[in-house]
């Protein structure tokens, strides 16, 4: 079977819209993450000043180690907060892109069983066995990717429940080991 000159270019066309469109979906991904820096650094900035001129107020060893206790929970806390905004950011980025590529295998895999059956309806007699090995090759290939597919979903929303909880854990602990430094201050 032969594709005319006006299906090539269709399909260029199409396999360039993809490309743009997750090119396009990457950079809003980058800028996501660029913005989520920047707040960051004009925050850090702020609070770095904040806390030096409060530092140099400390009349005693006492009230610094205090100053010092108090501000272990908060920048855990930020921390935690950061990873999981970043978290968010990669995996919505991750998420439109894997739409987007699910959609054009799809689409994909719809011509390649029209191709498929267009090939029988078409097939010299004597060739159904061959037929059949093309058919059973293309329902196989499905079957294999469908699979691939829903294991790399489950281990994805595994490792999203494993970094949750360990940032929780994080954020936990140094709660409790905040409690511990105001104690001993």
């Amino acid at each position: 079977m032969t594709f005319t000159p006006e299906q090539l270019v269709a399909a260029h066309k199409a396999n360039i819209e993809t490309l743009f469109g997750l090119t396009h979906k990457a950079f809003e991904g980058v800028e996501k993450l660029i913005e989520l820096n920047m707040q960051v650094a004009k925050t850090s900035l702020s609070e770095a000043a904040e806390t030096t001129l409060t530092a140099m107020s400390v009349k005693d060893a006492q009230e610094f180690m205090s100053l010092q206790a108090g501000m272990l929970q908060p920048a855990a806390e930020k921390a935690a907060a950061y990873s999981r905004h970043l978290y968010d950011i990669i995996a919505g980025t991750n998420a439109e892109v894997t739409k987007a590529a699910e959609a054009t295998l799809a689409d994909s895999q719809k011509k390649v069983l029209a191709l498929v059956d267009t090939a029988v309806k078409n097939a010299p007699a004597g060739t159904e066995s061959a037929v059949a090995l093309v058919k059973s090759a293309v329902a196989a290939a499905n079957n294999a990717y469908d699979s691939v597919h829903k294991a790399a979903k489950q281990a994805s929303e595994v490792a999203e429940a494993n970094f949750t909880a360990m940032t929780n854990t994080a954020v936990k602990a140094t709660q409790s080991a905040t409690a511990k430094a105001k104690k001993a201050a």
